[in-house]
């Protein structure tokens, strides 16, 4: 499974041709140097595949048995012969519950990663409180949950919905170690995130009237600052619900950039990179590619 992510320069072949010249070669690196690469060469037709590679199973969580959040489902692949998996924490919006993302956790997992949706304290928690609560989920996860030692803790990742995307924001404040936060149709009265490092996808809705992306989503984005690797996606007519129903959209470039930033997996660069055109689907896409 060796593919080559980084080649020798033209200069250094030249180099190496000079007579009287001492040529220094650089280390050739291959992905098999990279030990979170997991499942087979993507294409787009297999990240927008409803299931992945990977056989899922679930595990619901009681609220009874945690604390800080309200339980949930873990999906998580049955095989580790690949080794262990990064992990993400899934909140829901306002009013919501976790079978609001529900379809997102076997999607996401059957990629190769340990995925839970939570349910919150009180559907009606604000957006610092859902931060605090995924990042308690992940807490669990790594180290109480009965599959903690599928997860390897040091590559987890954020996601939510309206106020659960605020949320996503919140904890990538508060949490500089997560490799990769997903705010979906974001919520958030703090409209400004110079503090966040960890690299974000922002995913707008261009008809959402609820948190509208010239109020929310495009000005979260933004705000980012310009050393954070980061993403803003808009969903052509799409509304805010538009991340409560399965969305191949949604699901290809998450995957996408779950694969990038949490498995530093270079083969979905190519779905990244360069930004992919407008069309029936995205009304507007905007990055700091190459990453």
């Amino acid at each position: 499974m060796k593919h080559l992510i980084h080649r020798a320069g033209a200069a250094l072949v030249s180099g190496l041709l000079l007579i009287g010249t001492a040529a220094v070669s650089q280390p050739v690196a291959y992905a098999d140097d990279n030990p979170y690469e997991r499942g087979p060469d993507p294409t787009v037709a297999s990240i927008e595949a409803r299931r992945g590679s990977f056989t899922v199973a679930d595990e619901s969580v009681s609220r009874l048995e945690v604390t800080g959040f309200g339980g949930g489902t873990i999906y998580y692949p049955t095989s580790t012969a690949e080794g262990t998996f990064g992990a993400v924490a899934v909140a829901p919006g306002f009013t919501a519950t976790e079978s609001s993302m529900a379809w997102l956790g076997p999607r996401l997992a059957s990629q190769g990663f340990v995925v839970f949706t939570i349910d919150t304290l009180t559907t009606s928690d604000q957006p610092a409180s859902r931060g605090d609560q995924l990042l308690r989920a992940l807490d669990y996860l790594t180290t109480r949950s009965d599959v903690s030692d599928r997860i390897d803790a040091g590559r987890l990742a954020v996601v939510g919905h309206s106020m659960g995307g605020g949320g996503t924001l919140e904890a990538a404040k508060d949490d500089p170690s997560l490799k990769a936060a997903i705010p979906l149709t974001p919520w958030n009265t703090d409209k400004t995130w110079p503090e966040v490092s960890t690299p974000t996808l922002v995913v707008g809705a261009q008809n959402d009237t609820i948190a509208s992306v010239t109020t929310h989503a495009e000005p979260f984005y933004q705000s980012l600052p310009g050393s954070t690797d980061k993403a803003y996606l808009e969903l052509r007519g799409a509304s805010h619900f538009a991340p409560n129903s399965d969305n191949t959209t949604i699901a290809k470039y998450s995957i996408s950039w779950l694969k990038r930033f949490v498995d530093d997996d270079l083969r979905y660069d190519q779905f990244l990179c360069p930004a992919p055109s407008t069309s029936t689907t995205i009304s507007e896409y905007r990055s700091t590619c190459p990453y």
